[in-house]
């Protein structure tokens, strides 16, 4: 069984997101760039007319909240805005600071500060854009004290949420990923057991296994690639507020307890399994809750008056609509690509031209293609696995690696693009210029792609010798 798209879109279906990346990257602009890249494509898919590209772009955002999991995933990045902004107004960030520095000296230098955000990346692998929030949110006064830049900081946030989610699927990612190799096995692509051809692509993995070593690399030996070097630390002000004591408890229990909120928000949602649970759901209930606990704990504690949370939680809402607008063209323009069938033009390109020891190393770079042009690891896996199972089964490919391949691409993609929300995530996390995030970044992610590209060539060998 193999893929066949229409060709009507060809090379443009390709132009089209390039010219997007290009416009972000030269502008520095992400929204204007990403409303421009999808006004030309809507311009290709409506015969030209301005008219009626117009009003499909406008259209098309409404009708983007007719997704329940859109929306919710939109409402949950602006309350964890709230959440944030509650944790900072309150004091309860200062204190753990504080904490750490009076009882944990290792912790409180550069080294010690990156491996505190290193180290909650690992640990929290539940969801990728929580793992961001939080890593950055409590390693941020840290890295700040200690003279670690903001775009080291996004750096070490944004490589860490999606590999480590990756490879410990026991969250919305899992479910994700088994749910189109059902879908494959379902509909008899491919045959054999969902859970188990997922676990066995874990170590062929290369792009998350390598990036999260280069990251210890970074953190260990001070590797500054790149503009990185350039990068200088923020002037860090010690604060003058002694009202607050020194505890970690203010900071790290309502951190920990969203995070529990949402392997149950899995359970529930998925009536008893995880893996089956909605990622959306269990994220926009969790964060929910995260502010009501937050309420019922510093309230009474008086680290906050009632007034005092509302305009805190309006406040922080506020500062993220900007990137809950960034989220939605980036979703908009997913929502084009795959219209203009860019994936399967550059899969359709690929079949019978390519010996099956070269495919899985084929089918990482079209995924990391496909990725860095819409911005989406999810949206990648959805359009990438089924394509990539099918060309595995008609080349008679080591599907784990296959698996394992579009994952891999996806993140790397991810990664790299300006458009993407984890990217974009993770800059807001660190509190650094988007742009700056993405140009430190990239440096380390073309690193990472290229010895995973090289593994994925010996793996192609290895299987099929």
């Amino acid at each position: 069984m193999w893929y066949n798209p229409p060709m009507e879109y060809g090379i443009l279906s390709i132009a089209i997101p390039l010219l997007t990346i290009f416009l972000a990257i030269i502008t520095k602009d992400v929204i204007i760039s990403l409303i421009g890249g999808i006004f030309v494509g809507f311009l290709v898919l409506h015969g030209y007319n301005p008219a009626q590209a117009f009003v499909a772009l406008f259209d098309g955002v409404i009708a983007l909240f007719k997704e329940a999991w859109i929306t919710k995933t939109l409402l949950f990045i602006v309350l964890v805005g709230a959440v944030i902004r509650l944790l900072t107004l309150s004091g309860a960030v200062e204190s753990f600071v504080l904490y750490l520095s009076q009882k944990a000296r290792h912790i409180d230098s550069p080294k010690g500060a990156m491996l505190l955000a290193y180290g909650i990346g690992i640990v929290i692998f539940i969801e990728s854009s929580i793992t961001s929030l939080v890593a950055g949110t409590v390693a941020k006064p840290l890295c700040d004290k200690n003279g670690v830049s903001r775009e080291k900081l996004a750096y070490i946030c944004d490589s860490t949420s999606a590999p480590v989610c990756a490879l410990i699927p026991l969250n919305a990612w899992g479910a994700l990923l088994l749910g189109l190799i059902v879908t494959a096995i379902d509909t008899r692509v491919i045959s054999g057991d969902a859970v188990s051809l997922l676990v066995a692509s874990i170590p062929f993995n290369f792009y998350a296994i390598v990036t999260l070593l280069l990251v210890l690399g970074v953190i260990f030996l001070n590797i500054s690639l790149g503009s990185m070097r350039r990068k200088l630390p923020i002037s860090y002000a010690p604060p003058h507020d002694e009202t607050h004591k020194s505890t970690p408890y203010p900071m790290l229990l309502p951190i920990v307890f969203m995070v529990v909120m949402v392997p149950l928000g899995l359970y529930l949602t998925g009536d008893g399994n995880i893996f089956k649970g909605s990622g959306s759901s269990a994220v926009y209930y969790a964060v929910i809750l995260t502010l009501m606990f937050i309420y019922l704990y510093f309230i009474p504690t008086k680290r906050l008056t009632h007034a005092n949370y509302f305009k805190g939680l309006y406040e922080g809402i506020g500062e993220m609509i900007p990137v809950g607008i960034i989220m939605i063209f980036a979703l908009l323009i997913g929502t084009v690509i795959t219209q203009l069938e860019t994936a399967g033009y550059l899969a359709h390109l690929l079949h019978g031209n390519i010996s099956p020891v070269l495919m899985p190393f084929f089918i990482f770079l079209v995924a990391s293609i496909t990725s860095f042009a819409t911005g989406t690891s999810w949206g990648t896996f959805s359009i990438m696995m089924p394509i990539g199972l099918a060309l595995g089964a008609s080349m008679d490919l080591y599907l784990p690696l296959v698996i394992a391949a579009v994952i891999s691409g996806g993140i790397f993609g991810d990664h790299a693009s300006p458009i993407s929300d984890s990217t974009i995530i993770a800059s807001m996390a660190a509190e650094c210029d988007h742009i700056s995030h993405v140009n430190t970044q990239l440096p380390y992610a073309l690193l990472a792609a290229g010895v995973s590209s090289l593994a994925f060539l010996i793996a192609g060998w290895v299987t099929l010798s």
